[in-house]
């Protein structure tokens, strides 16, 4: 009994102390490297998978804080087995026990205040009407494109913010560690109006990491899911229930194309554009099946922006050569936290290596943005560069006055619209966005607001200038039932299936110059009985277990039916495929029909 008795002590102390040194280590590294972390964040990404992550980021996370927890517990096992029955290994284990206990419970305790999880819980147990209230829906409106339809060339620059730039500009620094995309502000479009400094997007409450900062700027809406879910880690439920800026060019017959060094399947990003917009992936693996980069090559998040933007002109010239209306999306990595990848073409002007990696990578986009220029295609094309999100990197920002108020970087190059009001310096967020790329196409929006956002070249006041930052943001934390119906997160389905659904064969068509498979869809109408659970219908082709395209556009026939196209050109050359129909209500995710097989020339 004595002997178990001890055996009990070692395994409860032993299990004390790595947990208080895996958390204390965790909550030091989170901490340090993160200083605008937020439980939203922590809760959306444990939902996703680890696929595509930053190799250097999981293996730095394993080496501070993993790794030295089960050092210390294959040391502390080691002195159980040699020492146990030491008097004075006794006072020794006692203190141990007790600073393991102490560590513990502080942790979870700074943890609990720094991310604010009391005010979290709190408020997701508070419903709000806000987003709703303040939603408006691109179907509910008129959006009319121009004859000629303009090009779009959106870039995602990670973790550009204002503050880069140094404080005569409106920076946040000393010096001016983006020099080029300073000037690139001051001579385009900032929204800064007669004001000489940078003027940039604020990141509220859900938009504050990459898919969130993404998912803001093209739907207007921030990312928020509910607490208990992990449905966003399925491509089958990335909010059917919107539509977004992928959806409405997709819609106008753009070819659209995300490019990014890093597997687009981390975070959802896949998910959310092959659904909304039927994107094609240019990421990672599409670079090594396409000879870009030599199959095993691998820094940083994947490979490096010096290869992003080169590769990305082969891509612009191969989309302007189709000569169809394009967009083609573009999400830079090198200035990740922590510190940015230092690549080949980064000098060593400043004592920061961060400092450094933004300084090159204000050069390679300005350079990159004078190749555009230079190109025919330039001429019908509108470039809009946005920082994703504020940089997460707390040493690098430490030395930024604390009531400096941090924007993206944002800068709207070739616009075919202008402001209203050229002398008005705008408030706005990351989801004024949405409508704005839309304006700055050409596109006149009736009343020119769309999703949470609003169209920064018109005179109408956003949210941000009407409500305050600080009023939208905790209504955002609270719970909201509008967006959990949208996100199509399930629970328990509803039984629908064998009442409804059933395809035609497919026919060929063209339209617009283009080739499409149209395939109609019959005895939807039945849906009708189910207005209170249906939320979206959508159609998915497949290759064998590869996701080829998803289309949530089933346009209703005069005669009751729906159709569905399916641009041939999307379907990157595969023949055989299968297809299937499928409902999202707010019970769960039904298919409507068994996947059933297809070969595009039979």
């Amino acid at each position: 009994m004595k002997h178990h008795k001890h055996l009990r002590q070692s395994i409860v102390l032993v299990l004390t102390f790595f947990l208080a040194a895996w958390l204390g280590s965790t909550a030091v590294w989170a901490f340090t490297n993160w200083n605008s972390l937020t439980i939203e964040e922590i809760v959306f990404e444990l939902t996703q998978p680890l696929t595509g992550t930053g190799n250097n980021i999981i293996g730095k996370y394993f080496l501070k804080c993993v790794a030295p927890a089960a050092a210390g517990s294959i040391v502390l096992i080691v002195l159980e087995i040699t020492a146990f029955h030491s008097p004075v290994y006794d006072i020794i284990r006692t203190g141990f026990f007790a600073v393991s206990c102490g560590v513990l419970t502080g942790s979870l305790i700074y943890a609990w205040i720094y991310l604010d999880v009391g005010g979290f819980v709190e408020n997701h147990g508070k419903d709000s009407s806000y987003i709703e209230d303040h939603y408006v829906n691109p179907e509910d409106v008129a959006i009319t494109f121009p004859e000629k339809k303009r090009n779009l060339i959106y870039i995602y620059l990670e973790s550009m913010e204002v503050t880069d730039s140094g404080v005569t500009d409106g920076g946040g620094f000393a010096q001016d560690y983006i020099p080029e995309l300073t000037a690139l502000a001051e001579e385009n479009e900032d929204f800064s109006g007669s004001s000489r400094r940078l003027n940039g997007g604020v990141s509220l409450f859900g938009t504050t990491w990459t898919v969130g900062a993404m998912f803001a700027e093209t739907a207007g809406l921030p990312l928020k899911i509910p607490l208990d879910s992990n449905g966003m880690s399925t491509q089958a439920q990335f909010f059917p229930g919107i539509v977004t800026l992928g959806d409405i060019l997709e819609q106008a017959g753009y070819t659209q194309e995300l490019m990014m060094g890093s597997k687009a399947s981390f975070g959802g990003k896949e998910h959310y554009f092959t659904q909304h917009g039927s994107y094609r992936m240019a990421d990672y693996n599409y670079a090594v099946s396409n000879g870009f980069i030599p199959r095993g090559y691998d820094v940083w998040w994947g490979y490096e922006d010096e290869k992003l933007f080169s590769f990305a002109k082969y891509e612009l010239t191969q989309l302007a050569a189709a000569g169809e209306p394009f967009n083609f999306t573009l999400l830079t990595a090198d200035t990740h936290f922590p510190d940015g990848y230092v690549c080949g073409l980064c000098d060593d002007e400043f004592d920061s290596q961060y400092a450094n990696v933004y300084h090159c990578s204000s050069r390679q986009t300005a350079e990159f943005i004078r190749w555009i220029q230079q190109q025919d295609f330039y001429e019908n094309t509108t470039i809009i560069l946005s920082g994703d999100h504020p940089t997460m990197d707390a040493d690098f920002t430490e030395s930024v006055n604390r009531d400096y108020e941090r924007k993206v970087y944002t800068c709207y190059i070739h616009s075919a619209a202008e402001p209203a009001d050229p002398e008005r310096s705008r408030q706005y967020s990351t989801l004024d966005d949405f409508p704005t790329t839309l304006a700055a196409l050409g596109c006149t929006i009736e009343g020119d607001r769309l999703g949470m956002g609003t169209n920064l070249f018109s005179d109408r006041d956003t949210l941000l200038e009407s409500d305050g930052e600080e009023a939208i943001n905790t209504e955002l934390t609270r719970n909201s039932p509008f967006m959990n119906a949208a996100s199509g997160v399930s629970r328990d389905a509803v039984k629908v299936r064998d009442e409804i659904g059933s395809l035609k064969p497919k026919t060929k068509i063209r339209r617009n110059g283009a080739e499409y498979l149209r395939f109609t869809v019959e005895g939807l109408e039945q849906l009708a009985d189910y207005d209170d659970e249906v939320i979206y219908v959508y159609f998915q082709i497949r290759n064998t277990d590869q996701l080829i395209l998803t289309s949530p556009k089933l346009v209703r026939q005069l005669d009751g039916t729906y159709v569905v196209d399916v641009p041939i050109r999307n379907l990157d050359g595969n023949t055989e495929f299968t297809y299937m129909l499928r409902v999202f209500t707010r019970a769960g995710t039904i298919d409507l029909t068994d996947a059933e097989s297809c070969s595009m020339d039979s």
